[in-house]
């Protein structure tokens, strides 16, 4: 299958440290064997930390956006740099790029492209770009819940949900740079436009991966 793949940057960086980096090289080798695969990377708490400076700096929402840009591309060449050989080792800054070095049979690796694209529309983007099989968007919770599960106990996970209700779910949520909103517009409406099939589920365990490209039922399927 041809699979992109969304790494949320507070997932990769929960630590500050290589071990999560190191786990998914083993899971992304292991997949790279009869897969290729594409991986989109965020910025997480080291972006939205950044950014802040840059408010406190009077910057506007393109300079932040940027600025969190930067920092995913900084992610993605840590990935790219834990994968070695197995990864092309230039982060692409569009997907025109990613496509044209996927051609050397290589695991691409990205952060965003820019401003006012977060890093999950970047890989819904892609995968409508490089007409992915699967897109798994991998993030620091079980999948989508019917509110946020961070802050209420009762919180239910989703199985199943379509585009049109997500859409419906996350309309009129923050869009400002660095913001968190468990996905966001633009990829919703690429996610409903290509019908790509979409899985959302933890990315704090790796092998969560491996199994729902072998078909195992994790997370939250957009249908």
């Amino acid at each position: 299958m041809r699979i992109v793949v969304a790494i949320g940057g507070s997932v990769l960086l929960n630590n500050y440290d290589s071990k999560k980096f190191q786990e998914y090289r083993e899971i992304l080798e292991n997949l790279y064997a009869e897969h290729e695969i594409f991986v989109v990377v965020g910025g997480g708490v080291p972006a939205r930390e950044y950014i802040n400076i840059v408010r406190g700096l009077n910057g506007g929402e393109a300079i932040c956006d940027d600025i969190g840009i930067e920092v995913t591309r900084i992610n993605a060449k840590l990935l790219s740099i834990a994968l070695g050989s197995h990864a092309y080792q230039k982060v692409p800054h569009n997907f025109q790029e990613a496509l044209e070095y996927s051609a050397t049979g290589k695991i691409i690796v990205m952060g965003g492209t820019e401003p006012a694209h977060s890093t999950d529309a970047v890989s819904a983007i892609l995968a409508e770009y490089v007409n992915a099989d699967i897109l798994v968007n991998l993030t620091s919770v079980d999948g989508m819940y019917d509110k946020d599960p961070n802050k209420f106990e009762d919180a239910k996970l989703i199985s199943e949900i379509t585009a049109d209700e997500m859409l419906s779910f996350i309309q009129g949520k923050d869009t400002k740079a660095g913001t968190y909103e468990f996905f966001d517009m633009t990829a919703i409406q690429m996610i409903k436009r290509s019908s790509i099939k979409t899985i959302i589920a933890n990315g704090y365990n790796p092998e969560n991966l491996e199994k729902i490209i072998n078909g195992e039922k994790i997370g939250t399927l957009i249908i």
